[in-house]
């Protein structure tokens, strides 16, 4: 290069090697086909696999930005699974349909009014000496965790220092912080119960039209259906999945229930104050696995820690909670639902963490009857068998005749 002869080198300039030569190709090397490159791109495969990812992309996008508009609605599906067989119950004894609907929105109506009522008390006296329980738990924890925090401080104090004299050093003012201050716990409150009111008035008026409608949507299936055994497959599956759905979330309902109980009565042998409060909170937070159980260890420990003094009575609390979790897990629950309806570990973890980025909260509350819901949906359509069987549990005597057949 002229540059580097006259020693000007150049951060930008290409380094050459003059002298060098490209191998020649060989001459009976295969040289590649176009026109099949261009016709594999453009075949049906291709747009499919391309399609497909966009459609997974959209449905996602759907989901997250849309999740205002679809949550009520889920919520009113899963609980029309949940009561339509009560309102076909009451049809039976010569109810109309849309008077069941309404004697059933009227009943959950008033369970949701009396449980508030005779828990407001409890709640707003919990969140009266919240700061104070929280501070009592800090120090009780705080003998457990004293070394990590001195660690802490000594670094703290050690930036501080260290910017303290910078600042100093050059003669420049340190520039001024402004705090923000974030909206009161009571302000935040409000406007989460007004949302909170607001959102189950649109799931409960919404359930009602859907229980009301009966079996119109099914009607109107079997309707649009072009054959006999199109129409009688679609039914079989519309029922078939309906039952199975509604057992699952009846059995789940009533499991959950009962461990609230259990709960209670074993906080009232503990002297734990408000013992109703804490059974409510395992019934509600039992529909989320994993971080429901974690959530209420973590809860009754708090509890606990400020309301005993001695710490290891405290600590009987959550252990007791957990060990009936543990057998309503691992017992209970496997015996009720069976293989057929239970899901497997991996898939409730999967579905949860995805509903969870999806749609919150919410979505963590429904994510195992969605999971369920989509697995029974599967079991009865024969094009997606494979993805049930995948989100089932291991069947033992499946696993037996495998191993036999290896061995």
């Amino acid at each position: 290069m002229a540059d580097n002869a006259t020693g000007n080198d150049s951060v930008v300039t290409p380094d050459v090697e003059v002298t060098a030569t490209a191998p020649s190709a060989d001459a009976h090397a295969q040289r590649p086909n176009l026109s099949k490159t261009v016709s594999a791109i453009a075949s049906v495969r291709a747009r499919s696999a391309n399609l497909t990812i966009l459609t997974v992309l959209a449905v996602l996008y759907t989901l997250y930005f849309a999740r205002e508009f679809l949550l009520p609605i889920v919520f009113a599906i899963l609980l029309n699974f949940l009561f339509s067989p009560v309102v076909r119950a009451l049809g039976r004894l010569r109810i109309p349909t849309p008077l069941g609907a309404g004697i059933v929105i009227l009943v959950i109506l008033g369970v949701i009014a009396s449980g508030a009522f005779g828990l407001s008390g409890s709640v707003s006296d919990w969140a009266a000496k919240a700061p104070q329980t929280f501070a009592t738990a800090e120090a009780r924890v705080g003998k457990l965790i004293r070394p990590l925090q001195r660690a802490s401080r000594t670094a703290e104090q050690v930036a501080s220092t260290a910017s303290a004299s910078t600042g100093s050093s050059d003669g420049s003012r340190r520039p001024t912080e402004v705090v923000v201050r974030p909206p009161s716990l009571a302000v935040r409150a409000f406007g989460t119960t007004q949302r909170a009111v607001a959102s189950i008035l649109e799931v409960l008026i919404l359930l009602y039209f859907l229980l009301a409608a009966g079996d119109l949507f099914l009607q109107k299936l079997i309707k649009v259906l072009p054959n006999l055994g199109e129409k009688r497959k679609a039914v079989h599956i519309a029922r078939e999945a309906e039952s199975s759905i509604s057992t699952y979330l009846v059995t789940a309902a009533l499991v959950n229930i009962v461990e609230g109980l259990v709960v209670t009565g074993v906080m009232y042998l503990w002297r734990m104050p408000d013992p109703p409060l804490w059974g409510v909170l395992v019934a509600v937070f039992e529909f989320i696995p994993y971080l429901g159980a974690f959530a209420m260890v973590v809860i009754l420990g708090i509890a606990a820690l400020t309301t005993f003094d001695s710490a290891g009575y405290a600590l009987l609390i959550p252990a007791s909670y957990l060990l009936i979790n543990v057998v309503q897990a691992n017992l209970v629950s496997p015996v009720l639902l069976g293989h057929r309806l239970s899901l497997n570990p991996v898939a409730l973890f999967v579905g949860l963490a995805f509903w969870f980025w999806i749609w919150g909260i919410p979505g963590a509350f429904i994510a195992v009857p969605l999971l369920a819901t989509l697995k029974i949906f599967c079991d009865h359509i024969e094009s997606l068998a494979s993805v049930g069987e995948f989100l089932g549990q291991r069947d033992e005597r499946e696993r037996r005749s495998v191993v036999r057949e290896v061995v």
